[in-house]
């Protein structure tokens, strides 16, 4: 028999979306939102050339993949050239810090009030960052001429409109998830992507026709491209479900039933976090030793732009090695064991088989890992593949791995958002007609 929650899922239309004034309300609100987010990302830096820019910006190298994140704003040098990756990046250092300082673990322990105090500190290392990768980003435009201004005057011009658009986005995204749908960061990201697929497409057919690429072989990235797609739909709605039971008093007839439940693990419990993270960390050095390279620059930053260019053994290694490594971190965080395991016990649960307690705890651990070296070696593939192709096929990244990535999870967890929404609109009017009825029997 289909649970409640199922029943409602069955009878969700069109004609009970239009009925959920709030969830229409969030919806209008986010387009809106992303709407200036695209109209922001054409707006030029003052007194910038951006089109002596360009040739930086190409699809071999680790900034054409951040360009793509990007919607292309970081290669049109405008206010959101930056994007959100600071602020990826300044989260990626406070949870590190969450793990490694006991004053960082206390604040994340006391609530809201340590919560607010972590996204300051956040805020406060995003504007450090945002600072040193705009003086990279104008040291080079200066250097390279491609400005109608120079000296003082472009450095305070360029970091203020670069800290102003991060800043700004790192509002937008929060205010996304607060009154919108979906998680407003990773939509901003989402959205970036998807404007550059119209251009990637483009110049797949394009090859096709200058015959850099033959017709049966735009056929097969066509299958392969729909083949990891549903890949990434399989991994990220796979889950391991950990049976729980839960004793039931029956008073009446003086014996205990067993209530049994489960817990339910995503294949993939990192999601989208650990590419994006790793990418951020890989892009900052590239940034500054790209923007920096010049005749007079010194000889490190000139070796460290190679080395960490797309299809260098250096790029790969780490690529793989940060990708692994915010898998088991993130997957950390999202599930706790030893936590799991003392709510499981205070309320009487245990999983069959398994004694509470500590047993529970390494139970949880074990399986966790198991998943946790899965998503790695997953995330690892998607992750390197884009790089791979673009070298042996010419694809951009946003048809790479990473890309397609961030496309099915950001739509299956907006797509959750909004289902979820409209069950509770049709719960709250079931229960309205279940009042009315007791009422009229009354």
């Amino acid at each position: 028999m289909a649970s409640a929650a199922e029943q409602l899922a069955s009878n969700m239309s069109f004609g009970a979306f239009t009925k959920s004034t709030e969830l229409r309300k969030r919806i209008i609100f986010t387009i809106l939102a992303l709407i200036v987010y695209r109209f922001g990302a054409q707006l030029t830096i003052p007194g910038v050339n951006a089109s002596q820019l360009q040739d930086i910006f190409s699809d071999s190298s680790l900034l054409g993949m951040m360009n793509t994140f990007t919607g292309q704003a970081l290669g049109q040098m405008t206010i959101f050239a930056l994007g959100v990756f600071p602020y990826i990046t300044s989260s990626i250092v406070m949870q590190l810090m969450t793990s490694i300082s006991k004053q960082m673990e206390t604040l994340k322990k006391e609530g809201e009030a340590g919560r607010r105090k972590i996204n300051q500190y956040t805020r406060y290392l995003t504007v450090a960052l945002t600072l040193i990768q705009g003086s990279g980003i104008a040291f080079y435009i200066q250097s390279s001429g491609a400005s109608f201004i120079s000296g003082p005057m472009l450095y305070f011009t360029v970091l203020v409109t670069l800290l102003g658009g991060t800043l700004f986005l790192m509002w937008l995204g929060e205010q996304i998830t607060q009154r919108g749908i979906g998680n407003g960061i990773s939509l901003i990201i989402y959205v970036g992507i998807i404007t550059g697929l119209p251009s990637a497409i483009v110049q797949l057919f394009d090859k096709v026709n200058e015959n850099q690429l033959s017709a049966l072989g735009l056929i097969a990235i066509i299958i392969a491209l729909i083949v990891i797609f549903a890949f990434i739909v399989f991994i990220e709605r796979a889950q391991r479900r950990v049976i729980i039971n839960y004793p039931r008093q029956a008073h009446a007839q003086r014996f205990q039933q067993q209530q049994a439940s489960h817990i339910p693990l995503k294949l993939n419990t990192a999601g989208v976090i650990p590419p994006i993270f790793a990418g951020s960390l890989l892009s900052f050095p590239q940034l500054i030793s790209q923007f920096a390279t010049t005749e007079n620059a010194p000889v490190f930053l000139q070796k460290v732009q190679v080395w960490l260019d797309t299809g260098r053994p250096l790029y790969y290694i780490l690529s793989a090695i940060l990708v692994a490594f915010f898998t088991f971190f993130y997957t950390s965080i999202v599930f706790n064991p030893e936590e799991t395991a003392q709510n499981l016990k205070r309320n009487g649960g245990f999983i069959p088989g398994i004694r509470p307690g500590k047993s529970t705890e390494k139970y949880f651990d074990y399986v966790l890992t198991r998943l946790a070296t899965f998503a790695a070696a997953y995330l690892v593939f998607l992750t390197l593949l884009p790089t791979w192709a673009q070298g042996k096929l010419g694809i951009g990244f946003a048809l790479g791995g990473t890309s397609l990535l961030i496309m099915v999870s950001v739509t299956m967890d907006t797509v959750t958002q909004v289902q979820s929404h409209m069950l509770a609109q049709q719960y709250e009017g079931l229960m309205k007609r279940a009042k009315i009825s007791k009422k009229g029997r009354r």
